[in-house]
């Protein structure tokens, strides 16, 4: 390691990369002697100077350090003095005996800059001096500074002499309060409630706030004595602060007649202009409940924007809920305005009582469609059987697509009410596709012979949106006796028809014996799609006798078909056909034999490894990254194997 003798020639240099070099071995070395220059370089007016310096003094450290910089407080220039406060801060705990003299000093900025020095001091030592500047000291910033410190103390033992100075002027009791706040001190409760009768307002409403944080029980009585007097913005700021303490269901505990006052108290609140406060009147009215204050939470719900005041929006609509049913949410229900309306819709979701229900039939028909559709959603979802008379007249009333979407899932997944299934088979007619899907969806979910037998008729009939829907439906109501028809479809003229078919009979693969039989000639299909759903199905319900058919599709006159052949090859790992993959390495179209690359590395062993190491040296750039990859692959699994 560098001397320090060294290191001081170093300092003395004119060349400011030296001066960096000499200040960072300095602080390797600790070396104090090298203090007062590194002090000089602070006043440098090059930033990486001064930074080097700094950072030097702070590894440095102990009393030679912070003595150094010490005069530095006093110079005019506020950079410097900044600086120097920075590493005291650092520093000053370490030598309290260097900082605490300052607090007498004549200069009343020299007292203020060691009273913020001393709250970074981590220390206890710190709390006796800091004390005695806050009740001794007559200079108001001074004892100001000295309160801000001891709150960043957070230290109990300060406690005591902020209680006392909480006569001090109105200035210093700003900063005593928010000390008091931080280190939370039981004793501090009776100091600050005291402190209130001979205090102005603004001090009284910071008290308020530093007591609802502070979260101490004892204060709660004492702010209930305050509330009788007080002028209604102190009293709503009361409001907030027990509410805070106490938690929403615990103001249920209060003593009766204390209660009763508390409630009337909160529906006061809900007027006042902070938001904080009404947020806290609201949840302590939720857990009081009952008509009135029901209806005064409501009013500041329907007033807030949906995007804007998302999250509070939110935070109300609970509390309202936690109220349950009320009368403002019924009347709400009928309202000419839809966004009220809405609201009560969404806020009776999440009751959790038997009434909702009725409660929202009932509105149903009066209800603008907006808020139709807002109520048949919930219902869809929460009501049971007795409503079953409900959704059934909605089918028949109603020619709201989304409105029939819901009562289609209502009667059909969620009930399977079997006697719905005529009108519900009706709705296959409707002039939009996603209520035709929701009906189709509905009816499958009923299934029963009699519904089958709708559905075979309508397979008849020339119009082949109807023939896709009873193939897809009688496939997934029962695939096995509709065996002969879906055979049928996979001679339909629609390709779509024979997709659905092949989809119902591979829901037979592992059941029954006849659907390779009648999938595998499909891989000859004229329509591209319909092979290639073959070969879908076929890594889906793989078995070997599959593999001849897969290896075939290797030689379909699509693409596409090739490429899903070799992905269901690769992922079942079939070696035998490595012959026919290989083949595919020099096709010309090249995402097909990048997808053989890829298929060999997933099948593996020595012969696909062989193939792949004679094209990763060609001069294709991504045949061979794809065949590096490939190679790296199979190795990763003959590791995994040893």
């Amino acid at each position: 390691m560098t001397e320090c003798k060294e290191i001081l020639a170093m300092l003395k240099s004119p060349e400011t990369d030296v001066l960096r070099e000499a200040a960072y071995l300095a602080g390797e070395a600790h070396c104090e002697d090298a203090v007062p220059l590194l002090v000089e370089m602070l006043k440098s007016s090059n930033i990486g100077v001064q930074e080097s310096a700094d950072n030097a003094l702070r590894k440095i450290g102990g009393r030679e350090a912070v003595t150094g910089v010490i005069p530095l407080l006093r110079s005019d220039e506020a950079p410097v003095r900044n600086g120097a406060m920075d590493i005291l801060r650092a520093l000053g705990g370490q030598e309290l005996s260097s900082i605490i003299p300052l607090l007498k000093d004549e200069d009343v900025d020299i007292r203020i800059f060691a009273t913020d020095i001393l709250g970074s001091a981590d220390n206890t030592m710190a709390i006796g001096p800091l004390c005695d500047a806050l009740l001794k000291d007559p200079e108001v910033n001074v004892r100001y500074q000295a309160a801000v410190s001891l709150g960043n103390l957070g230290l109990p033992e300060a406690a005591k002499c902020l209680n006392q100075a909480m006569r001090d002027e109105e200035w210093v009791q700003y900063s005593v309060i928010e000390a008091l706040a931080k280190i939370r001190h039981a004793s501090s409760v009776d100091a600050m409630v005291k402190a209130m009768s001979h205090s102005s307002e603004l001090v009284v409403s910071m008290i308020i706030d530093a007591l609802g944080d502070m979260g101490n029980v004892k204060a709660v009585s004492l702010l209930l004595g305050r509330m009788e007097d007080s002028p209604t913005a102190l009293r709503n700021k009361i409001v907030k602060a027990i509410v805070k303490i106490l938690g929403a269901k615990l103001v249920n505990l209060l003593p009766k007649d204390a209660r009763e006052n508390f409630r009337d108290y909160l529906l006061v609140a809900l007027e006042d202009e902070d938001v904080e406060v009404q947020d806290a009147a609201i949840s302590g009215l939720a857990a009081m409940g009952g008509d009135d204050a029901a209806a005064g939470v409501f009013a500041i719900a329907v007033k807030l924007d949906a995007d804007k005041d998302q999250d509070r929006l939110e935070g109300i609509i609970a509390n309202l809920a936690q109220m349950g049913v009320t009368a403002v949410l019924k009347n709400a229900l009928r309202n000419e305005d839809v966004h009220a309306a809405l609201l009560a819709v969404e806020t009776l979701s999440r009751i959790e009582d038997p009434e909702v229900e009725s409660v929202l039939v009932n509105a149903f028909w009066q209800g603008y469609i907006t808020v139709q559709r807002a109520i048949v959603s919930v219902l869809s979802r929460i009501a049971g059987a007795g409503s079953i008379d409900f959704f059934m007249d909605i089918l028949h009333k109603h020619n709201d697509g989304k409105v029939l979407k819901s009562a289609a899932a209502f009667l059909g997944q969620k009930l399977k009410h079997a006697p719905a299934a005529e009108a519900l088979f009706d709705l296959l007619e409707h002039q939009y596709d996603d209520v035709k899907e929701a009906a189709l969806e509905a009816c499958v979910a009923i299934g029963g012979d009699a519904m089958q037998d709708r559905f075979r008729e309508l397979f008849l009939g020339q119009d082949h949106m109807k023939r896709l829907m009873a193939v897809y439906a009688l496939g997934r109501i029962d695939a096995a006796a509709n065996i002969e028809l879906l055979k049928g479809a996979l001679e339909d003229a629609e390709p779509e028809i024979r997709k659905h078919a092949l989809e119902a009979i591979s829901s037979l693969c592992f059941q029954n014996d006849i659907w390779l039989d009648t999938l595998a000639p499909r891989l000859l299909d004229e329509n591209r799609d319909v092979r290639q759903t073959v070969v879908e199905i076929m890594g889906r319900c793989f078995t070997p006798e599959i593999v001849p058919h897969l290896v075939s599709a290797l030689s379909d006159v699509d693409d596409w078909v090739k490429v899903r052949a070799l992905e269901v090859l690769s992922q079942h790992r079939v070696a035998a056909a490595l012959p026919e993959v290989v083949a595919l390495l020099e096709y010309p179209n090249k995402l097909v034999a990048i997808r053989a690359i890829e298929c060999l590395g997933g099948i593996g062993g020595t012969a696909a490894f062989q193939a792949l190491l004679s094209i990763s040296g060609g001069e294709d750039q991504e045949l061979m990254e794809a065949a590096e990859s490939a190679i790296a692959r199979i190795q990763e699994e003959q590791e995994k194997e040893l």
